[in-house]
């Protein structure tokens, strides 16, 4: 994944508020627009979408759209 990437959200940890989840499933894509730190074993990616929010992503949750 890199930076400025459009992408496809093809799955959802637990994580995300619901009314987020919500938002993600009518469009689920959206652009990369930075890296994040998490938790010491990994990246995770941070996915801005059209609607004007933004979320992070581990990698295996999203796929090239």
């Amino acid at each position: 994944m890199e930076v400025g990437q459009k992408v496809k959200v093809r799955r959802i940890r637990d994580r995300v508020p619901s009314d987020i989840v919500s938002q993600i499933k009518q469009n689920p894509v959206g652009t990369v627009s930075e890296y994040k730190m998490v938790d010491g074993s990994g990246i995770g990616v941070v996915v801005t979408f059209d609607r004007g929010f933004s979320t992070w992503f581990f990698e295996d949750e999203l796929e090239p759209a």
